[in-house]
């Protein structure tokens, strides 16, 4: 249908005039006296135009003024739709419907929504929630290792050595095809998080039709219903509002609801989103009320939308003239190619990777040197194998499958990882910057404890669920108060509790079935004192049906008086009460106090506070039978009031908070809060789960605790010379978190940042790791992070820093284990290269195929055997590894020398021994290509060399699996027998065990089955040669472990001189 072209006035100025909706103005209560429940809603099909008639909420039952008029629009064109976007919150409701073409009784047609939709797109975020399959796949090629084997592919191929070419390029497949796989499915994962969140929404179409769809398919000018609870579909202009407010902390930060007004109209077009009190934002959730709305954005034009655009642009580089810019832009496109861009394991291995390239060169100039330079097809063979037998080739298959494991083991655990690099980067965490609400907390409201006009004390205790009233107790004064008797026979206690769930609109809903669980609906604080009112029987229902009680009237809460009140007659006697709740300091001057008890009440109210409570005071009054005039003046009936009690409510830790803190700090991790809540309930939070100690020493007890307005005005200067950071940061904005991570980047600091709002997103994406919530975090915020938490516990972040620790130790063993069989290969082919055959042409000690099998069958693996051990006893008693030194220690690097030139120089000298020693030295010739008769000799002595590779390799996986203790007694507390725990060591690891035991079986078909030991390897079987291979294996044992020996001796020396504790398994001290 073609749209007409129509044309609206703007309202730049206007006053308006509100028509009363009940007595004083008031919304008059239904049966419930629940004013917050949404209008009747008619069947699919039938007329609004009754329920809009007697709705006076709606337009019609205010007037309004208009006073300047400026402009006339066309509402066909879309760039109308971005102004009014921008300025909706300047207009009034009328002019916004006019300019989108739409009227709040009837709503658009169908194929008008079609047109929109055709030309607007789908209400959709364009996130990178939708997996790209092209983009995972660069990933797994952008890195230095890769790289270096598709040159020894290339050159396997361009000398015609197809074997070795072919399963060098089976390697690069395999690397690449695990990675796809592990990575797609954890995009897959986040995906369908995303799209269990997609949201439905009510709408009015078609000449007064209201109608349920998915909320993508709303469109600018629809209508839409919003009601308790409901998640607002897109960025809509309120065009009535009923007691109306909306949770925008995913947006704003503020863990207050925002109240709305429709007839609010600000005068300043650049108002901050928090000051759009007209506005309810997409993806924010209604706390309060009810309200019809025009939709003025959606999907990417939405505020939330701005900001997604905001993260998924990259920085351009400006600076400098073009050549300039160009080169960077070259050099930051080479280092993602090479993988120089990422954690910092990414990175170490990526350099050593070009390392091990450069190294490989070198190598191969050494073989075409001793040839002096007559490069024939087997001298550039040699040096081929010189070049490939020092890469790891199965370095990126083993590392995956790894972390592979490692994600599924933190996937059980509620921890999805989202980019496969944080599952190691979050182990070498020193710094948690958490969010409070939700993550430290359960994120919903607890009556903590009540404070009665004797000054008596209710106190909740062994409370679990903050929803379920089954779960804890109160008590009295050392009395549990259990059955609604305990309440009606104590007057003072009865009226509280009366108060507490009759004053009160939230609704708590038992369980349906055994598996379910208790839920809510309404404000938070309201649920809470309606819970506490349960938890003795005394609920609203319950109360309502005991005393025979009809709701007369109801006021309910309204920002600016800061209170609520509720009317009910008692019908056996007639009775009218008011019960009345709000703030401490606005309830006591409407109360009959004297002046010492208001005193009294406001130090009780103000020592509560100081736990961290929000405090409530509850009143009520006995209305006479002929006050019914009184109904319709609010300020008249809340006057006189008999004050009730004082209630503290706050939002309780999670149950698993301490302890996970105490393990952080145990570990060395310094847990951050940073919250957007009063420094009063932050800093008391942070005591009970242990973020502060009882008593800040020093210097720090005057920064330990901060607001974040203080801390926003230092400079970077300031910040800097702070001797430590603010544990706890109160009332933080998004720019303060960024802030606090740039500050501790400075100091060297490796940081986790969590957050759940669209607005924590820029300070997700900064940190070296992002952990959103998934439970109630954004979908901005979950394509930010590098981690979601399904559970949003804070207790959750521990086990993946456990998780993470444990991988990073095994990483440093297996690469241990794979560069060590590097090193023997290349020490026994450089030194190979003075055997030479009759033509005098170098004969390889170990055959291509021997090299290539040994790297990618027999060390893989071991290697994913090392891979999956467990974490050691310490791993969360120690401080976070060296991020400077990575996975490459002093001590390792050491290791992998000492064992691998041991290794090789065995294989070395059993080849020797084969060759010359007891053979006559004729290595025949062309025994580098093809078996001929001359070549028994070097093929058994290279088959020789290889078994004892391969055996070595084998043990060796037992004894790298800790790098000081000896492989008989490495679980010396697990093992009876003491001093002996080889069985224990052995068997612990099925899979390691198991790889050994093959590792220790390979050599035997290899060596004796026909045809593939001299065609293929290019050996011959072995005889009495298997002695030299046990004598091998008995001496490097021997040597493994007489050199732990002496690292332990000599850390032990130095551990008593420094009194300090012994190291722990990875060389580090336990006792910083």
């Amino acid at each position: 249908m073609e749209k007409p072209s129509l044309t609206a006035t703007f309202d730049v100025g206007s006053s308006h005039s509100t028509a009363p909706h009940g007595p004083g103005g008031i919304p008059s209560a239904d049966d419930s006296g629940n004013v917050d429940d949404p209008p009747p809603i008619p069947s699919a099909g039938s007329s609004r135009e009754s329920v809009l008639m007697n709705d006076k909420s709606l337009p019609g039952a205010r007037g309004t003024k208009t006073t300047n008029s400026i402009t006339t629009v066309d509402t066909a064109d879309s760039a109308h739709i971005s102004t009014i976007n921008a300025h909706a919150h300047t207009l009034t409701h009328s002019s916004v419907a006019s300019v989108l073409g739409t009227t709040i009784e009837n709503g658009l047609a169908t194929s008008e929504v079609t047109r929109r939709r055709e030309q607007y797109g789908a209400n959709q975020l364009e996130t990178e929630g939708r997996v790209i399959w092209w983009r995972i796949l660069l990933r797994q090629v952008s890195n230095s290792l890769t790289l270096v084997l598709a040159i020894a592919m290339i050159l396997s191929y361009a000398t015609m050595d197809w074997i070795e070419g072919g399963v060098i390029s089976a390697v690069i497949v395999l690397n690449i095809v695990v990675g796809f796989f592990q990575d797609y499915r954890a995009e897959e994962t986040i995906a369908s998080l995303l799209a269990m969140a997609a949201p439905t929404c009510k709408v009015i179409r078609d000449h007064g039709t209201l109608q349920e769809i998915k909320a993508e398919d709303l469109v600018p000018g629809d209508i839409v219903q919003l009601g308790v609870g409901n998640v607002v579909p897109a960025d809509v202009r309120l065009a009535n509002s009923i007691n109306f407010a909306s949770d925008e902390a995913l947006l704003t930060g503020e863990s207050k609801p925002a109240v709305k007004d429709a007839d609010f109209i600000s005068d300043k077009p650049d108002a901050p989103v928090g000051d759009r009190q007209n506005i309810a934002y997409s993806s924010t959730t209604v706390t309060r009320g009810r309200s019809f709305g025009i939709v003025v954005a959606t999907g990417m034009s939405t505020e939330i939308g701005k900001i997604a655009a905001l993260l998924r642009d990259k920085k351009p580089v400006n600076e400098g003239p073009w050549i300039v810019r160009a080169a960077k832009r070259f050099l930051k496109g080479l280092k993602g190619a090479l993988g120089l861009i990422g954690t910092p394991l990414q990175v170490k291995l990526s350099w050593f990777a070009l390392f091990l390239f450069a190294l490989a060169i070198l190598l191969a100039i050494i073989v075409f040197s001793a040839n002096v330079w007559d490069i024939d097809d087997e001298t550039l063979i040699y040096g081929i194998c010189v070049a490939v037998a020092v890469i790891p080739e199965s370095l990126i298959a083993v590392l995956t499958i790894t972390m592979a494991v490692g994600s599924k083991a933190m996937a059980k655990g509620n921890v999805i990882i989202r980019k496969m690099g944080a599952l190691e980067a979050i182990g070498g965490v020193t710094n948690i910057c958490s969010d409070k609400t939700g993550t430290l907390t359960q994120g919903k409201m607890l009556a903590r404890k009540a404070w009665l006009p004797s000054g008596r004390v209710i106190k909740v205790e062994n409370e679990s669920n903050p929803l379920d009233p089954t779960a804890g107790s109160l008590n009295l004064e050392g009395r549990t108060l259990q059955w609604a008797q305990d309440v009606v026979n104590d007057k003072e206690v009865e009226v509280f509790f009366q108060i507490a769930a009759l004053c009160n609109v939230s609704t708590v809903t038992p369980p349906p079935n055994a598996e379910a669980v208790w839920t809510a609906a309404g404000e938070p604080t309201e649920i809470a004192l309606q819970v506490m009112a349960m938890r003795t029987g005394c609920g609203k229902q319950d109360t309502i049906a005991r005393e025979g009680l009809t709701i007369i009237t109801e006021h309910s809460f309204d920002s600016s008086v800061k209170r609520m009140t509720a009317v009910y007659e008692e019908s056996s006697t007639g009775t009218r009460t008011c019960f009345t709740k709000g703030a401490t300091e606005v309830l006591l001057p409407l109360m009959n106090l004297s002046h010492e008890t208001s005193k009294a009440i406001l130090a009780q109210a103000d020592a509560m506070a100081t736990e961290g409570l929000r405090v409530l005071c509850l009143g009520h009054r006995t209305l006479s039978s002929e006050s019914r005039e009184l109904f319709a003046d609010r300020a008249a009936m809340e006057q006189n009031l008999e004050f009730a009690g004082l209630v503290g409510i706050y939002d309780p830790p999670r149950l698993e908070s301490a302890g996970a803190i105490k393990q952080c700090q145990a570990a060395g991790i310094t847990v951050h809060m940073l919250t957007g809540d009063h420094l009063k309930t932050a800093t008391t939070i942070a005591r009970e789960i242990g973020i502060l100690a009882p008593h800040v020493p020093g210097a720090d007890a005057s920064t330990a605790v901060m607001v974040a307005s203080d801390f926003d005005k230092m400079t970077d200067a300031e910040i800097d010379q702070m001797t430590s950071f603010p544990l706890v940061l109160a009332r933080c904005s998004p720019t303060t978190k960024l802030r606090m991570l740039e500050a501790l980047h400075r100091k060297g600091k490796y940081c986790v940042m969590t957050g759940d709002g669209v607005n924590d997103s820029p300070a997700l994406k900064g940190a070296d790791v992002g952990v959103a919530m998934g439970l109630n975090g954004s979908d901005v915020s979950k394509e930010a992070a590098d981690m979601v938490l399904t559970d949003d516990n804070f207790a959750s972040i521990v086990s993946a820093i456990r998780e993470g620790r444990r991988l990073f130790d095994n990483i440093r063993k297996f690469l241990l284990h794979l560069l060590i069989s590097n090193i023997a290969q290349v020490i026994l082919l450089l030194i190979g290269l003075a055997f030479k055959d009759r033509n005098g042409v170098s004969v390889f000690p170990l055959s291509p195929l021997e090299i290539l099998f040994a790297n990618l069958v027999s060390s893989s693996f071991l290697a994913i055997g090392l891979g999956l051990e467990e974490a050691s006893a310490d791993v969360m008693t120690r401080p976070p590894h060296s991020l400077k030194a990575g996975v490459f220690t002093k001590e390792l690097i050491i290791d992998k020398f000492i064992y691998g030139t041991c290794m090789g120089t065995l294989c070395l000298v059993s080849f020797v021994i084969v060759a010359y020693g007891v053979g006559d030295g004729d290595l025949g010739y062309d025994c580098n290509h093809n078996y001929n008769e001359s070549c028994e000799l070097p093929y058994r002595a290279r088959g020789t060399a290889y078994s004892i590779l391969t055996v070595l390799l084998s043990v060796m996986a037992w004894e790298a699996k800790h790098l000081d203790l000896s492989l008989f007694n490495m679980y010396p507390n697990e093992d009876p027998r003491k001093g002996l725990s080889i069985f224990g060591t052995l068997l612990k690891n099925r899979f390691l065990f198991w790889a050994v035991m093959a590792g220790l079986v390979t050599p035997f078909p290899v060596i004796f089955i026909p045809v593939v030991n001299r065609v293929v390897f290019r050996h011959l079987p072995l005889e009495w040669e298997w002695g030299l291979v046990f004598a091998s294996l008995v001496i490097f044992v021997s040597l493994v472990e007489s050199w732990k020996a002496i690292k332990r001796a000599r850390k032990a020396k130095k551990a008593k001189n420094n009194g300090e504790a012994l190291p722990n398994q990875m060389g580090e001290k336990t006792d910083v």
